[in-house]
C-alpha cells in the first residue's frame, strides 16, 4: 500500500465512521476504495469489519447520555444482535455473494418507506390503541426481536445500510425519540460488528494494514458523528438516513 492508498483508506475510515453513527452504511465508503486499491472482495470485507468495530464503540460512548435508562434493551436486543450478526458472518463465508444482491436493495427500499412515514404510522398505532385500551410493548414485542435478528444477520454478513434497517423498525414499533433510537443503533451496530470481526480472527484472512487504518480513522469518524448527530432535529436527521439510504441503494445496483 503506497503512502497515498493509505490516506485514502484512512480518510474513508474517518468518513464511515462519521455516516455509521449517525445514520449507518458506512461500509459503502471504505469497501469500495479497498476493492479499488486491490485487495479481494471476502478479504476487503472482513477487513472492513474488523477495521470498523472501533469506529462502533466511539460512536455508541459519544451517544452514552441517550443511553439513560436503556439498559434493558441493550441486554436483550443485544443478544439479538450477537445471534444476528454471528449467523451472518457465517453466512459470508458459505453462501456465494449473489445470494443477497438481488434482495438487498428492495430491503433498504422498504425501510426508506417506513422511515419516511414513521410520524404518521407511529400515530395510527397509537390511536389504534386508544381504541382498543391496549399498551405498547415496552421493547416492540416479538416483531421487533424477529426483525432486529434478520438486520443482525445481514450486519454480519455485509453490513452495508444496517443501520437504516435498524433505525426503521426501532422507530416503528418502539415509542422513543429518534435521537434515542439512534443511540441504541451505535450500541446494537458495535455488537454484530465485533462479533463478525471475532469470529472472522479465526477463519479468514484480513489486510492488518487496512485493518488498522480503518480503525483507527473510524474511531475519530465515531466522535464526529456523535457531536454531528445529536445536533440534528429529527425531520433532519430522517432526511440524512433517506439520503443515505437512496445512495447505497444506487451503489448496491451499480457494483
Amino acid at each position: 500500500m503506497t503512502i497515498w492508498e493509505a490516506v485514502a483508506v484512512f480518510a474513508a475510515g474517518i468518513g464511515a465512521g462519521t455516516i455509521n453513527t449517525v445514520v449507518g452504511s458506512g461500509t459503502l465508503i471504505t469497501f469500495p476504495v479497498l476493492l479499488a486499491f486491490g485487495v479481494p472482495p471476502v478479504t476487503a470485507n472482513v477487513s472492513n469489519t474488523l477495521g470498523l468495530v472501533p469506529g462502533s464503540i466511539s460512536g455508541a460512548i459519544g451517544y452514552r447520555r441517550e443511553l439513560a435508562g436503556q439498559r434493558r434493551r441493550i441486554l436483550r436486543f443485544g443478544l439479538i444482535a450477537l445471534v444476528g450478526g454471528l449467523t451472518g458472518a457465517i453466512l459470508l463465508l458459505a453462501l456465494p455473494s449473489k445470494a443477497f444482491d438481488t434482495i438487498v436493495p428492495a430491503l433498504i427500499a422498504v425501510a426508506l418507506v417506513l422511515v419516511i412515514a414513521q410520524p404518521k404510522l407511529s400515530a395510527a398505532l397509537r390511536a389504534r390503541r386508544e381504541r382498543n385500551g391496549t399498551t405498547p410493548h415496552r421493547d416492540g414485542g416479538p416483531a421487533l426481536l424477529a426483525g432486529l435478528l434478520l438486520a443482525s444477520a445481514y450486519g454480519g454478513y455485509f453490513g452495508a445500510a444496517q443501520g437504516v434497517l435498524y433505525l426503521s423498525l426501532m422507530g416503528l414499533l418502539l415509542s422513543e425519540e429518534l435521537q434515542r433510537i439512534n443511540a441504541l443503533k451505535n450500541v446494537l451496530a458495535a455488537i454484530v460488528n465485533g462479533v463478525a470481526a471475532l469470529f472472522f480472527l479465526f477463519v479468514a484472512h484480513f489486510d492488518w494494514a487496512a485493518v488498522g487504518l480503518i480503525a483507527v480513522g473510524s474511531t475519530l469518524g465515531g466522535q464526529l458523528g456523535a457531536r454531528v448527530g445529536r445536533r440534528l432535529p429529527p425531520t433532519a436527521l430522517r432526511a440524512v438516513i433517506v439520503l443515505v439510504g437512496l445512495l447505497a441503494i444506487v451503489q448496491l445496483l451499480l457494483k
